[in-house]
């Protein structure tokens, strides 16, 4: 890692890379705390297997230096049996990573955090997040957001990135703003047939009908598809910049609202005091 790469750590916003009095500050000047959700597993023979947590950790801390929040450490590994066919790959169980979600976020809550923001790289994590979220909600009384921040850049970057693929442009440009050196365009020669891989993802991904795949082979043989060899690191940076500022543009105003309304435990309240 060179001395700028350490620099930019070392002054992020970061909680493990801060003092003890430097936390109690930035808890008592905004109590918001951001814990990025992502995974270890493989993407292919052209990212790291850390492209989920990479990806996550990075939009987070612009989210951060945007909202004024802390960014907290939950771990790089998430919920992802789905990738195991494949090295490279290592999952937790629903049980356990809700666990770790749970109780890292208890101890910020303990410290005095509030309001909770969990951004999301991996969807994997999804019904294990909504699970600790409701938790963290009704047991530990923070205001807490789930940010699925990959389909805020399907939504915004899919249609010129050629959607949402697992090892497309999309994470491609993630890497790229993050950790370029770790991308290997030049080894991009086994992606999936993209017909097959979207029309699968499309049916995997809809409200009103949920199918249950358990092999990643299922939508892409190779483990991938997508067309990331467009990707460049300007435009990954501007993927990350824009994706932060509609991220904490919107999370500013749901979390104004649910403040107005305690996320329901203000009306619960009233309930149950016959008021």
């Amino acid at each position: 890692m060179d001395s700028n790469r350490i620099e930019k750590k070392l002054n992020n916003r970061r909680l493990e890379y801060l003092t003890q009095p430097e936390v109690a500050d930035q808890l008592k000047r905004n109590p918001l705390v951001i814990l990025p959700a992502g995974s270890v597993e493989q993407h292919g023979p052209h990212l790291p297997a850390g492209t989920d947590i990479f990806a996550a950790n990075i939009i987070a801390e612009a989210v951060a230096e945007k909202m004024d929040g802390l960014v907290i450490p939950g771990g790089p590994l998430g919920v992802t049996p789905f990738h195991m066919p494949f090295e490279a790959t290592i999952t937790l169980s629903h049980e356990t990573y809700i666990r770790v979600v749970v109780e890292t976020c208890q101890s910020l809550a303990q410290h005095g955090a509030r309001r909770l923001m969990i951004l999301n790289w991996h969807e994997g994590n999804s019904s294990s997040l909504a699970i600790a979220a409701e938790r963290l909600h009704r047991e530990f009384g923070l205001s807490v957001l789930t940010v699925q921040a990959c389909y805020v850049a399907q939504e915004m970057y899919g249609p010129t990135s050629g959607g949402l693929t697992h090892g497309g442009e999309i994470e491609t440009l993630a890497i790229m703003a993050s950790y370029p050196d770790l991308v290997y365009l030049d080894r991009v020669n086994s992606s999936s047939d993209g017909g097959h891989g979207s029309k699968m993802d499309k049916l995997r991904r809809t409200r009103a009908y949920q199918p249950v795949l358990s092999d990643i082979r299922a939508i892409a043989p190779t483990g991938w598809y997508g067309k990331p060899e467009k990707a460049t690191i300007d435009k990954g940076q501007k993927m990350v910049a824009d994706l932060a500022s509609a991220i904490s543009e919107r999370s500013s105003e749901i979390f104004d609202l649910l403040d107005e309304v305690n996320g329901g435990l203000a009306t619960l309240d009233r309930l149950e005091k016959g008021s």
